[in-house]
């Protein structure tokens, strides 16, 4: 009887796969395979770095992930942090500290701290994002206008008005047919064709027009198959100091934005909620296999994952033969992608870069008064590098945090012979100073009401108020006020304003013995 049952599962979850994870799987495999090449043009690696990072990360990520639904391989969020150490390290090394990364974040999953990376300001995260599309954007244009990309942002932006003064005719039309299409598609009412993924219409519609023209435009190389371009990673000859620095950056922010993701992805989704510890062990497992391979760094990619819950995906599966179909594409048929031209790549490059700059994140952030973290984040990205920014970002979410927390607001009013003492607000350490200078103008023996309406109170707030109390009752005076452990009690929460007269039961004796 249970065999029967268990042939029935097994024959059940097998017809669901065929029915959906199978057809949502080639859509993301069609999503991927032209994102994968593009965002290798954009670290400055072989191409075949990019889809060796999108099989692993399928196959690898999609078996063992904590997120079922979740896609992971090359994101366009590291694109910018890899071609720097490549131009640092060259990309053997790169691909060992790509291998380390992975070690550290199985380290870090082990140990359970996953959760501790949800803890990184969102606007700092989107100001990353926005800024990495930035630079994007700014070097493959370069590339759209039959140039090359420079060295550094400014140095793209300086030499623009000359790309586009002196355009390389057959290429920037490709380029620029391959981001019409893209926006096209994206324009486009809904329809069955719509179906199709817009990279794969804009990257085979444009590589297709320029085989029918016959134009000399450079095109993708690769160095051989699959197997035959697998490089061995090797260590820095020298450097250790920039290699230690590559290691931990890719860890944190590959780490941070896959976290990030599986939660996003949670968002999209009925299903299993994700295991984010079991998740960071599967993207270190996934980086320590695809550095070793001479791949990419791998994260948890949002569009990716969209586009495979869209697709009907209801299971791990979907992820996984995503991996499977790139592998056999590359093995049996990978010659093709010689034929797509590097300037449609670019072009789709461009697309994805303007897309990190998200609107909806600026208005919401800007709602929030999370605005400045985020505009600092892309000008310290953007002028002088990604650790630079994303450190000055955090600082200054720090910076206002300690400023919200010093945010006391404290009143003195007199109503007869009696002063009143307001305090609201957080009041903690940082506001202690302009707590003892307010209520360094009640006059020595005077009645005080103090009426505490705190949203935070620390230690060093309820040092302050019990001293102040204790100090003006010895020179004669009193104080009605709310039982500070009542007060303490509720520290941490929204404390809602107390009249005097509601806690005027307690005055007598507060004022005697608080």
């Amino acid at each position: 009887m249970e065999s029967k049952e268990q042939s029935a599962g097994s024959a059940g979850s097998l017809k669901a796969v065929l029915a959906s994870d199978v057809p949502a799987s080639l859509v993301v495999f069609l999503v991927a395979l032209p994102l994968c090449m593009g965002i290798s043009l954009a670290s400055g690696a072989p191409i075949m770095a990019g889809l060796i990072a999108g099989i692993v990360g399928g196959l690898v990520v999609g078996l063992f992930g904590g997120a079922p639904l979740l896609v992971s391989g090359p994101a366009a969020g590291l694109a910018v942090m890899v071609f720097g150490f490549i131009q640092e390290l060259g990309f053997a090394a790169t691909c060992a500290a790509v291998a380390a990364a992975g070690v550290v974040q199985m380290a870090m999953g082990g140990l359970k701290v996953a959760r501790t990376a949800l803890g990184i300001s969102p606007a700092v995260i989107h100001g990353m994002l926005a800024g990495i599309g930035i630079l994007i954007v700014l070097g493959q244009l370069h590339i759209v206008l039959g140039g090359k990309p420079q060295s550094n942002a400014w140095a793209n932006l300086r030499e623009l008005p000359e790309q586009i003064a002196n355009l390389h005719g057959p290429a920037t039309i490709l380029g620029l047919l391959t981001i019409g299409l893209l926006v096209l598609w994206q324009v486009m009412p809904n329809s069955r064709l719509k179906k199709v993924p817009g990279p794969l219409v804009a990257v085979v519609g444009a590589s297709a027009a320029a085989a029918l023209w016959g134009t000399d435009v450079a095109r993708v190389q690769l160095s051989g198959s699959l197997f035959e371009s697998i490089q061995l990673p090797s260590l820095p000859q020298g450097n250790w100091g920039g290699f230690v620095t590559a290691v931990l950056s890719l860890a944190l922010v590959a780490s941070a934005e896959s976290l990030l993701s599986a939660v996003a992805t949670d968002k999209l989704h009925t299903g299993p909620r994700a295991n984010l510890d079991k998740e960071l062990l599967a993207q270190g497992l996934a980086n320590t296999v695809s550095g070793l391979a001479g791949g990419l760094p791998i994260t948890g990619v949002i569009v990716r994952s969209a586009a495979n819950i869209n697709a009907g995906a209801k299971t791990r599966m979907s992820a996984v033969l995503h991996g499977v179909w790139m592998l056999l594409f590359l093995s049996l048929l990978g010659a093709w992608l010689g034929l797509v031209p590097l300037t449609v790549l670019a072009g789709l490059l461009v697309h994805v870069g303007v897309k990190l700059v998200n609107m909806h994140h600026i208005q919401e952030l800007r709602r929030r008064g999370e605005l400045s973290v985020y505009l600092v984040t892309v000008a310290g990205v953007v002028g002088i590098n990604l650790l630079a920014g994303i450190g000055m970002g955090l600082a200054l979410a720090v910076a206002r945090l300690l400023w919200r927390l010093g945010r006391v607001q404290v009143e003195v009013r007199r109503s007869g012979d009696v002063h009143q003492v307001r305090v609201g607000g957080a009041l903690t350490f940082v506001g202690v100073p302009r707590l003892a200078t307010a209520l360094a103008q009640v006059p020595s023996g005077a009645q005080v009401e103090l009426d505490l309406a705190v949203e935070t109170l620390d230690h060093s707030g309820y040092e302050a108020l019990e001293s102040w109390c204790q100090n003006h009752r010895k020179t004669g005076g009193k104080v009605w006020m709310e039982p500070l452990e009542d007060v303490w009690t509720r520290k941490g929460a929204i404390a809602q304003p107390k009249s005097v007269a509601a806690v005027s039961s307690s005055a007598t004796l507060s004022s005697e013995g608080a």
